[in-house]
């Protein structure tokens, strides 16, 4: 081949590559395990992270005593976004986790939601109503908002009352489902899941009357060197990741 062809040839390439964008070269993917409380959050967080870096991030949903089970096991993720403090801090004190990446990203608020605009008056009192078929809560040994759901009704004195009554969801986010297709007259959920809802009523639960709901984040093990992982971390804590988690009803810590 001629050598003028071989120069043209090969500025041709050159040209190519470096109409390259650079996100492309470096793009990489997380896989992420997220408490369902913060589902419709880490959709909209995922979406503005993968457009502004370039990187992936793939999310798994689960109550946060689920996901530990299964990161304990060996599944794949690379962060693990709780819905309390004790999961990350123990993946990180049993080796699952990355020591000193563990932050606080939300603060949960609870709520109790019915899907009937005229059931809950802003109050509490339609729990001591003795008509009240069904209060539909999160497994509290797995879901950190289930525990909360328990702690209130102790603090209000009905949980004796109510507990033959109680159906439990896998995790907030079917404990939603419950209340929102009718099967439950009420439940506690998260106030994220109902913030944007203009439907139904409700009565947010004051936050003394339950374990504070900090929701921690950490890098995995597994996620040490992966670089979308680690930047999706950092994107957590930038003013347009925390602008949207206070849109969805959630505290920052020093609000608590």
């Amino acid at each position: 081949m001629p050598r003028t062809l071989v120069r043209f040839c090969l500025g041709l390439v050159a040209g190519a590559l470096a109409c390259l964008p650079v996100k492309s070269v470096r793009a990489a993917e997380a896989t992420v395990a997220v408490a369902a409380n913060f589902t419709s959050a880490a959709k909209q967080l995922g979406a503005a992270f993968e457009k502004s870096t370039g990187h992936r991030v793939v999310f798994s949903f689960g109550s946060t005593g689920q996901l530990f089970t299964q990161i304990a096991h060996g599944a794949p993720f690379d962060v693990f976004l709780a819905a309390d403090e004790a999961r990350p801090q123990r993946a990180a004190a049993e080796g699952l986790g990355v020591a000193g990446t563990r932050f606080t990203y939300a603060i949960g608020v609870l709520v109790l939601w019915s899907a009937d605009p005229a059931r809950i008056d802003g109050t509490p009192a339609v729990l001591s109503d003795p008509n009240l078929r069904h209060v539909a809560i999160a497994n509290p040994a797995t879901a950190p908002y289930g525990a909360a759901a328990i702690d209130t009704m102790k603090a209000l004195g009905v949980l004796e009352a109510l507990e033959p009554r109680l159906v439990e969801g896998k995790n907030v986010g079917q404990t939603y489902q419950f209340v929102a297709t009718g099967n439950a007259p009420v439940g506690f959920v998260a106030a994220s899941q109902v913030k944007n809802n203009d439907t139904g009523s409700s009565w947010t639960v004051p936050d003394d009357m339950y374990r504070p709901l900090r929701q921690d984040a950490v890098l995995l093990t597994r996620g040490r060197n992966n670089e979308a992982a680690k930047t999706f971390l950092a994107y957590l804590k930038g003013s347009e990741a925390l602008k949207v988690i206070e849109g969805f009803g959630y505290k920052m810590p020093g609000e608590d």
